[in-house]
Order: C-alpha cells, then sequence, then structure tokens
C-alpha cells in the first residue's frame, strides 16, 4: 500500500495527512516526530475536527514529549504497571483484609470494622509498613485527637495498625515498621464512677422513663458488672433461678463464663415479662436480640443530671467494681472472677480503692486500741 502524502507545516517535526472523516468529508490527521532515547518516534497528535488539532497545538505536545512528558499509551502502560505492583504489594488494607480473614472469631470486629473504615483505613491503607514512619503515626495520632475521640478510641485506633502489621510479619507476608508504635497514653478523665446520691438520682430516673426495657438493662450494669454485649445477648436458658448463675456464652475472654445472681439482679429479672423469644431482650423480630439502646441510655443519664462523658453502661460496670473494691470485702481474684477480666492486670486498675478501705479498716483498728488504752489509763488514775 503506497505511503500517504506528507505535508510540512511552518513548526520543525510537525506534519500532516489528508484523512476521511466517517461522513465522508476530508480533514487533516497531525503528526509528530522527535528524538528520544536516541531513536526517532513518529506520534499521532490528532485530527484538525474532531480532536480540534492545529499546527500550533500540534508543536507545543512535540515541546512536552521532548521535555519528557509520556505518551497516552506510555501512560496507560504505567497506570497498568501499577496496578499490577499494588495487587502484589502487601498495603495496610490487604494485611487487614489477611488479618480478619486468619482471625474469624476475634472478639470485637464490630468495633476493628468500624475502626478501620472510619480511620486507619483512610490514613494508612494505600501505604506498606515500610513506607511509614514513626512521624507519620504521630500525625495520625494527632488528626485522632483533634477530632475530639476519647483517649482510649485514639488508643485502640493505634494499636489495631501495629495489630495488623504484627500479623503481616508472624505469617511472612511483609516485614515490619522500622521503628516501634508505642501505645498513646491514655488519660481519661471522664467521671466513670457514680456516688451514692447519683446512683439514687439514676435509679429514681430509671423508674420514670417509659421505656421499661433500657431502664432495666442499665440496672442490669448497676447490679451485676455484666458488659453491654453481655446483658443484650443474654438468653433465659442462660439463667438459672435455681443453682443462682449467669452463663455468659461466648464471654470477651473467649470462653463462656459464669457469675453469681445476687438479689437485686435476680429481682431485675423477675420484673420482666417473659414472651416467646428466648432473649430476655428481644429486638424487632423476636428471633434476634435488641441492638441499639442508646438513645435510651443517653436519655436516662440525662433525666438524672450525670455528667456528660459519662458512658452509661460501661460507667455502670465500673461502678459496681468500684463499690466492690472500696468495700474492702472482696479480695482482687475475686473481683477479677465477677468482672470476668482474663488479664488481672484489668482488675488491677481497681487495687488502690481496695488499698484505701484497707486503710480505714487499720484506721478503726488504732481507734479502737486507743480507746482500750486511754480507759486503761483512767483505771489506773
Amino acid at each position: 500500500m503506497p505511503r500517504q502524502q506528507r505535508f510540512k507545516t511552518k513548526y520543525k517535526g510537525v506534519y500532516f495527512i489528508n484523512g476521511v472523516m466517517p461522513n465522508g468529508n476530508s480533514e487533516k490527521i497531525f503528526y509528530i516526530r522527535y528524538l528520544k532515547n536516541g531513536v526517532y518516534v513518529e506520534e499521532r497528535a490528532g485530527r484538525s475536527i474532531r480532536d480540534d488539532m492545529t499546527p500550533t497545538r500540534a508543536a507545543n505536545i512535540r515541546i512536552r514529549r521532548i521535555n519528557g512528558e509520556m505518551t497516552n499509551q506510555e501512560i496507560r502502560e504505567t497506570r497498568k504497571k501499577e496496578e499490577l505492583e499494588n495487587q502484589e504489594k502487601w498495603t495496610i488494607s490487604r494485611l487487614y483484609e489477611a488479618y480478619k480473614k486468619n482471625n474469624p472469631d476475634l472478639k470485637g470486629w464490630v468495633t476493628y470494622e468500624s475502626a478501620f473504615r472510619k480511620h486507619v483505613g483512610p490514613y494508612f491503607g494505600h501505604l506498606t509498613p515500610g513506607e511509614i514512619t514513626s512521624d507519620d503515626v504521630g500525625a495520625f495520632t494527632r488528626d485522632l485527637v483533634n477530632k475530639k475521640l476519647a483517649p482510649q478510641t485514639v488508643k485502640h485506633q493505634v494499636m489495631l495498625l501495629a495489630r495488623v502489621v504484627n500479623h503481616g510479619v508472624e505469617k511472612g507476608y511483609c516485614a515490619g515498621f522500622n521503628f516501634k508504635i508505642k501505645a498513646p497514653e491514655v488519660s481519661n478523665q471522664r467521671k466513670e464512677m457514680l456516688n451514692n446520691e447519683e446512683i439514687q438520682r439514676l435509679i429514681q430516673a430509671i423508674s420514670k422513663e417509659e421505656n421499661s426495657i433500657v431502664g432495666r438493662i442499665m440496672l442490669l450494669a448497676l447490679y451485676s458488672g455484666m458488659r453491654k454485649g453481655e446483658i443484650l445477648k443474654l438468653r433465659w436458658s442462660d439463667i438459672n433461678f435455681e443453682t443462682g448463675f449467669i452463663t455468659l456464652k461466648n464471654a470477651k475472654s473467649g470462653d463462656d463464663e459464669i457469675i453469681p445472681l445476687n438479689s437485686p439482679t435476680r429481682e431485675v429479672f423477675a420484673n420482666i415479662e417473659r414472651g416467646d423469644s428466648e432473649f430476655v431482650f428481644p429486638g424487632k423480630s423476636e428471633k434476634k436480640h435488641i441492638v441499639n439502646v442508646t438513645n435510651g441510655l443517653n436519655r436516662i443519664r440525662d433525666a438524672a443530671k450525670l455528667p456528660k462523658g459519662f458512658r452509661p453502661l460501661h460507667g455502670l460496670r465500673h461502678t459496681y467494681a468500684s463499690i466492690l473494691a472500696s468495700s474492702g470485702e472482696v479480695d482482687m481474684y475475686t473481683l477479677q472472677r465477677l468482672l470476668t477480666h482474663k488479664d488481672s492486670k484489668t482488675t488491677l486498675r481497681y487495687a488502690h480503692l481496695r488499698d484505701e478501705a484497707l486503710k480505714k479498716a487499720a484506721d478503726s483498728a488504732s481507734n479502737i486500741f486507743r480507746k482500750i488504752q486511754n480507759d486503761s489509763n483512767q483505771v489506773i488514775e
């Protein structure tokens, strides 16, 4: 096939040929020619009508190519290469998916999913561990603090990032960080232990609350120290009124746990009308338990004039534990069993309350001996 005639323009390295449009009309097709890596390259710049190409525009494209700008084909090939490389790279997002796949029974996946989707993923998801610096983690932490997230929440986000990467290292997927991630120090100033007056106001607010279900959920947290998920998932079959124990199925520790059914907790259950559902607190479907009680909890908290930072169910569990510890009548091992803590270190946060109770008991002994001594002196005189 004979070569089409080329027509020069006033610009160096720019020429055109006469082409035909689908409707039969003619138009110019511009080409550019330039030297790249010691080899002459010819590239079509565009059509005069369809692409609105002119000799001047074609000359500008030629200059950009000479200065290193990639052709459209080169751009497509580069993007394809990057996509293939990204598919093979162990980014944080890919490591997180592997972490989920390899730990399907891990507790707290709802919380992890939310944390990764909202914070960790958008910030680090596209990076590999080797591309993340200590300064990046520091900036991430400051960003979370600036978003007014609770200190404990900030800590959980950072440690989730660390767990995901550590899992990748253990499985041989990737190399770890070039630095050590330290858990941010938590200085949570929110008040989590209610005093007697606040507990009284809470009970009064519960008695006036129209939604009796939410009120009873709060009372169970206060009287038993059960976690939110443990209360909401309770089945009637988990409660043995004869032996006086509650079985917490698949608890946070990973095992079934058993806690005593004390008198106030028994009374709460006695006031709950039992329907056809197996759950103590059924949801809209009797085959499922209730899930979202946040609005009701906050409504009762506000009616009781409790601090805004008080987390209703978590705070009531904390209040339960604090009352027992400060009584001086419950040792740390027993408290650990009652709270179903897997690690005794978690229970030790209440140790100072027990120490205070022991000090008071020792002071009582001092007063008794002092009184005996004083009475003895009076007898001698």
